[in-house]
């Protein structure tokens, strides 16, 4: 009889045994809990918004062409004097070439004066010193001292009148030839307060 209770325990050994082999016999690991496995995916990571582009600046000669248009004289501008376009171009010593990018507009009176109007942009130059060094001939034309401009100056030789004005390296050139100096010098003076307008509001 106790032979049979012998072989009965063994055989309930040999089973509780048997059904731990698909395990590792790993003492220190063999009760730990197995990794928990997520099913949500992780995170993907925010996108880095692009850097703002930034215009291109201006270029040069795009800024001075915007600058003389804007500081030449209108048909507008000059319409209280009663002139209409015409062929002219400035006279005196003003009528050499120029330097830089220009703009000009020329215009005439009913008596046969001439009107003209020339804008300069220097490249490598400031408008006050061309002012300073422009060497013409003739009497001194008295004129206000006029706010915004760097330099002034203003002659009148035989009946021509010619100003001059600058701002930044922008030189604004104005020539009245009429048939008497009084007529001219007094053209001359109605239009500097237009002239110099259109010039100090250029950038």
């Amino acid at each position: 009889m106790r032979h049979r209770q012998v072989l009965a325990v063994a055989a309930v050994a040999f089973v509780g045994l048997a059904g731990c082999g698909n395990r590792p016999n790993d003492l220190e690991t063999y009760y730990d809990d197995p990794a928990p496995v997520s099913d949500t995916p992780s995170a993907a990571a925010a996108p880095v918004p692009p850097a703002p582009v930034k215009p291109a600046p201006p270029e040069p000669r795009a800024a001075a062409v915007t600058a003389l248009a804007g500081a030449l004289l209108s048909d507008e501008d000059v319409a209280e004097e009663g002139v209409h376009p015409g062929a002219g171009g400035v006279s005196g010593c003003l009528g050499g070439p120029a330097e830089g990018e220009r703009r000009s507009a020329s215009w005439v009176y009913p008596s046969g004066s001439v009107l003209d109007h020339r804008v300069t942009a220097y490249p490598d130059r400031s408008g006050a010193d061309v002012v300073s060094g422009a060497d013409c001939a003739g009497k001194v034309l008295d004129l206000p001292v006029q706010p915004g401009v760097t330099a002034q100056r203003a002659w009148c030789e035989g009946s021509t009148c010619t100003v001059l004005v600058s701002k930044g390296n922008l030189v604004s050139a104005l020539s009245v030839a009429a048939s008497t100096p009084t007529r001219a010098a007094d053209a001359a003076k109605r239009l500097v307060p237009k002239l110099v307008a259109k010039l100090v509001a250029q950038p």
